[in-house]
């Protein structure tokens, strides 16, 4: 990190997720959730900005080209009182476009890597371009008669094409703020990716590795403080721990653990950043298990896009509600639910597929029923006539809403094979004529790997010269 070094350009890729089981009770620590990592990931490629000899910049520039106006630059400046690492955006052209994720992740991370490079006695900070890409499954496909571009930036084609499936970045001809997500987890695996990427560019391997436990740790609990401050409340984080971890039964940190750490800026906010990554002294009580779920070999987590969404902040209000108001039989169902929850990740991890349809149908109806007692449409009725039928299709062992629920989205479990896939989608197609709406299978699967480094390989066509 001296004057003289060079920062590698590195990339990153972290999972989206699906909370398969344990919606709603994910939120107690005395409760678990089925977690599983998506093949669908967000990619953040990290590389130094090079400057004309006696020009200093103090710039960070963030880009997702494949929509249209995203792009953020930031100065940074260290604050007084180690108060850490302070960005401001600036402005481009006559408009601000504020990315709060992009923003706290950047103050955050900055602010634990001077930390690290002072221990290092070395402090400079170079400027730096971070490109994120998105695979498409994050965001459902365009609309009828709008079309998108699946061809790189600077390449030779220049014409606006429906995408390829073998094309893995689309081009969007909309803002950022204006696609349609379907729900796997983009700001987890974003503020995941953006963390992992800024780290391993800046820091010495010796410092941050994101292939062993250690650095996984690292990037955890950095990646959760920035999540809960950029979306402006600690939330129980199963999705960062799936972006960081891969698939696992996830038990929450509890909310204190980020209570004392205070403002970007404010004295010793740097000091207090440092320690909680650290875990120094020790304040996380997360659990994570990796050796609890597993899929069996020929089975599948498969997404439904049903293109529509929810207000989940305010169906998860409602719920604790009435979990407060009716804590006796709210601590009944939730306990039995826990037990059925616990009971398909053991069927998964057995590999006992003949079980897979009852341990499911368990789970649906207690989620049924809390949506009933509740006054909150976690599993609505069209989908539960969805879900139905597609248990009638050959090769579907089951489907839920997962995690809050609403009309985000469907995850099956299904016979992992082209047949199968080929009977869904016509099932979809047909369904989607007959009912209205739009319902696809989306091509992303369940996977078990977290975070992980990047061949720069993959990237050809969309990393710009600096």
């Amino acid at each position: 990190m001296d004057g003289d070094s060079v920062n590698p350009t590195v990339a990153v890729s972290a999972p989206g997720k699906v909370l398969l089981a344990g919606g709603y009770l994910v939120l107690d620590r005395a409760y678990n959730g089925l977690v599983f990592g998506l093949s669908a990931r967000i990619n953040a490629i990290a590389q130094e900005i090079h400057t004309v000899p006696g020009v200093q910049l103090s710039e960070v520039v963030v880009e997702s080209p494949q929509f249209l106006e995203a792009q953020w630059r930031y100065g940074y400046r260290l604050a007084h009182d180690d108060g850490g690492i302070k960005v401001t955006q600036l402005q481009i052209g006559s408009e601000m476009n504020p990315n709060p994720f992009v923003e706290t992740t950047l103050s955050y991370v900055l602010t634990y890597i001077y930390r690290t490079s002072y221990r290092r006695r070395s402090h400079s900070i170079k400027p730096c371009r971070v490109i994120i890409l998105a695979d498409n499954d994050y965001y459902s496909q365009a609309a009828p008669g709008s079309k998108t571009s699946t061809t790189p930036p600077g390449s030779s084609s220049s014409s606006s094409t429906t995408p390829q499936p073998t094309a893995r970045f689309a081009s969007f001809p909309v803002p950022l703020t204006k696609a349609h997500k379907t729900g796997l987890g983009s700001s987890a695996a974003l503020v995941t990716s953006l963390t992992a990427a800024l780290l391993a560019h800046y820091l010495s391997p010796d410092d941050f590795d994101a292939s062993t436990d250690e650095g996984r740790v690292i990037l955890h609990n950095l990646a959760q403080a920035a999540h809960c401050a950029a979306q402006g409340k600690v939330g129980s984080g199963f999705d960062v721990a799936a972006a960081v971890w891969g698939s696992c039964l996830y038990r929450r940190f509890s909310p204190g653990v980020l209570a004392g750490l205070g403002e970007v800026g404010s004295r010793a906010f740097g000091s207090r950043l440092e320690e909680l990554v650290l875990n120094d002294p020790p304040v996380w009580d997360v659990d994570i298990g990796k050796g609890g779920v597993n899929l069996p070999a020929g089975v599948a987590v498969r997404m439904c896009d049903v293109d529509c969404g929810s207000q989940t902040v305010g169906m998860v209000k409602q719920v604790l509600k009435w979990r407060e108001e009716h804590a006796e039989s709210a601590k009944k169902l939730w306990d039995e639910l826990q037990r059925r929850n616990e009971g398909l990740a053991a069927v998964l991890k057995e590999g006992r597929n003949q079980d897979i349809r009852a341990a499911v149908a368990g789970i649906r109806e207690l989620v049924r029923k809390m949506g009933a007692e509740s006054g909150v449409p976690i599993e609505p009725e069209n989908q539960t006539e969805l879900l139905d039928a597609l248990e009638g299709v050959e090769g579907v062992y089951g489907g839920v809403v997962p995690g809050a629920g609403g009309f985000d989205a469907l995850a099956l479990l299904v016979k992992d094979d082209q047949a199968t896939t080929s009977r869904l989608e016509e099932f979809l197609v047909k369904w989607s004529k007959e009912k209205g709406g739009r319902v696809s299978l989306l091509g992303v699967k369940g996977e078990m790997e977290g975070v992980k480094l990047e061949d720069l390989q993959h990237y050809q066509g969309w990393i710009t010269e600096t």
